[in-house]
């Protein structure tokens, strides 16, 4: 026969167990209701407070949270450099935790109108499918274009067509998104593909590199940000022989 005491051991752990079950359904039920999902892996990087993912712009690979670097790449889909550097650039960015990196839509003159097409179809992409979706499209545009404004093969469509996609292709908001970041890099005096500018977050200041800069120049330029007792802006004749730009 069961003891008093084990009677009401049992007792109480059939009360807890069923009060669970209550607080977990209607849990369940809140969030069925509410039609929101649960938090993923990638929602808990790319915002480890839980907020919501910014659709972007900025397109940022990969999502790192709280890094200290970035490097924002002024790129145009046309451009057959920037088509030989993204792959060596997102590898080094892969291999360097501290850093990631954002895309700057840079369309060039003699490239147009084709450049501009192009940045809108990856805007687009990214729009309705997030930053995965803006850096697929990019590398699935940069294998596919002939280059120097002569665009994909007869109209090729962008894959994965839907009526999302196909409503921002005929909307102004791409466009306009596109034309902004143009104008930004003008106003910073930034006129060739592709271009490179750093930022570190912990000293605040920046440094513009042209051409397609080698991983071993890139970690001198980040050595050089972090250097918080060195001069504020440099001439180009004081940095490292491998390295062109001026930090600012």
């Amino acid at each position: 026969m069961l003891s008093e005491r084990l009677k009401r051991w049992i007792f109480r752990r059939s009360i807890i167990g069923v009060g669970t079950a209550l607080v977990s359904m209607l849990l369940a039920a809140a969030w069925y209701l509410s039609g929101t999902a649960p938090m993923t892996v990638l929602d808990k990087l790319e915002n480890p407070l839980g907020a919501a993912r910014p659709p972007g712009p900025p397109w940022i690979y990969p999502p790192r949270a709280d890094v200290r670097y970035t490097i924002a790449l002024y790129a145009d889909l046309e451009c057959p450099y920037c088509k030989t550097y993204l792959p060596a650039l997102k590898a080094w960015i892969d291999r360097n935790p501290q850093v990631v990196l954002h895309w700057q839509h840079l369309p060039l003159t003699f490239h147009e109108p084709v450049a501009t097409e192009l940045a809108v179809m990856a805007e687009c992409a990214g729009t309705v499918g997030g930053h995965a979706a803006f850096w697929d499209s990019v590398a699935w545009i940069f294998r596919h274009t002939r280059g120097n404004g002569r665009g994909l093969p007869g109209d090729t469509p962008l894959p994965g067509m839907t009526p999302a996609l196909r409503e921002c292709l005929d909307g102004d908001a791409a466009k306009e998104a596109v034309r902004a970041q143009s104008r930004q890099a003008a106003q910073e005096g930034i006129d060739a593909t592709p271009t490179l500018k750093l930022s570190d977050r912990s000293t605040g200041k920046e440094m513009v590199l042209s051409g397609a800069v080698d991983g071993d120049a890139l970690l001198s330029a980040l050595d050089l940000l972090a250097a918080e007792d060195g001069p504020e802006t440099s001439s180009p004749t004081d940095l490292p022989a491998d390295v062109i730009g001026i930090p600012r």
